[in-house]
């Protein structure tokens, strides 16, 4: 199934995979539902040939390469931006034909997570791409995966792996992450989460199996997720193997200076979600509506999005991008030949910072918890 000669090492297992597969039927900052997919497979494979075979006849055009950052104590090599495939409403199509269509120009890096229900139709991307000659090698790849709230129990975060590595057909992943420094009962992945199902986090235990995670070889590197400074600090008084990344919402309007600086100090490689303002309605999207990067980026002959990308990438943080469309996914890495100016970089830092992303978007309106969360969403400039 699985060309060996191209060295791809996909796990070919074919035991059940997770039943679970999730996608939003209505999703605002505050309030989401998730539920099964129905993509009837008769449809899924003409469409996936298609694809294939436009890519193949591209696969001779490829752009420069994108960078990377030397992360963690190995200095593992991670692209400077890679592609995000929670999507909303999850289409497996669209998602897959994204996915394809980023690594023909050059991406490399490719972000999932337990909750975004992607992991399948990413690995079976990956491996359309191996055999197609698209890809060299899963050697060549750079895959994140995360273990969400409900698996946040010392027994739980291994068996969650696993279960991603089986979805995603492969052997290991780059970097594991915890999605959210938050525990929930066990359940599968979901959102939003009743506040009375928020228990206390085993931090320590915790991350001593996503340590083991990392000794058994089935993440190279280990991370986090939405971490403040605060849960960094209690995070490094107990860890033998240091995070080598903090996932975290990051862009023009939410720039995270001091976090950014306390992860420089410490070694941790911050990577950045939601760049171009999230997946919002474009006159909610505070990237978007920004004055002062459109004025920037109509003197220098660039997009709100390339300078936002751009600023990111001059922060020293690497970032993934999500969008479903070719022409955007090569603008998104068209941001390494040029640079902002110093007065371009003061403007910048001029802009009113606003945080959209909380813990409160994760639960329900209604409900108590009775554990206190509020240091989860400390506001840190």
């Amino acid at each position: 199934m699985i060309n060996e000669r191209r060295e791809y090492k996909f796990c070919l297992n074919k035991a059940i995979l997770c039943g679970f597969h999730m996608h939003i039927l209505n999703f605002s900052p505050a309030y989401a539902v998730y539920t099964t997919p129905v993509t009837p497979h008769k449809h899924r494979e003409p469409h996936r040939q298609q694809v294939m075979a436009s890519l193949s006849e591209r696969s001779s055009t490829r752009h420069s390469k994108i960078p990377d950052f030397l992360v963690g104590p190995i200095r593992q090599p991670m692209p400077a931006v890679g592609l995000g495939t929670a999507s909303h409403p999850f289409v497996e199509e669209e998602v897959r034909a994204a996915v394809l269509t980023a690594l023909e120009l050059g991406y490399r890096h490719i972000d999932t997570a337990a909750l975004y229900a992607s992991e399948r139709v990413v690995g079976e991307a990956m491996a359309d791409a191996v055999r197609s000659g698209i890809v060299a090698s899963r050697e060549e790849l750079f895959v994140t995966s995360k273990v969400w709230c409900t698996q946040c129990h010392p027994k739980l975060v291994l068996p969650s792996l696993k279960e991603s590595l089986q979805n995603l057909q492969m052997e290991y992943v780059d970097l594991y992450l915890i999605h959210w420094p938050m525990a929930v009962k066990p359940s599968k992945p979901h959102f939003p989460m009743k506040r009375e199902d928020i228990v206390p986090m085993d931090l320590s235990g915790v991350w001593q199996a996503m340590e083991e995670c990392h000794q058994l070889g089935l993440a190279k590197m280990i991370g986090v997720s939405n971490f403040t400074t605060k849960k960094l600090q209690e995070l490094l008084a107990v860890a033998k193997i240091p995070p080598a990344v903090n996932q975290v919402e990051l862009n023009p309007t939410w720039q995270q200076k001091k976090l950014i600086e306390f992860c420089k100090d410490k070694g941790i490689q911050v990577a950045a979600y939601s760049p171009l303002g999230g997946q919002r309605i474009p006159k909610m999207n505070p990237v978007r509506r920004s004055d002062i990067l459109e004025e920037i980026g109509k003197a220098r002959g660039k997009s709100v999005a390339q300078i936002s990308l751009r600023w990111i990438y001059e922060q020293g943080a690497s970032m993934v991008v999500k969008s479903l469309k070719r022409e955007r996914l090569k603008e998104n890495i068209e941001i390494f030949d040029w640079e902002l100016s110093d007065g371009d970089r003061l403007k910048i830092g001029q802009i009113p910072q606003r945080k959209l992303i909380t813990v409160q978007n994760l639960l329900c309106r209604e409900g108590i918890s009775s554990v206190d969360i509020s240091d989860v969403d400390v506001l840190e400039m």
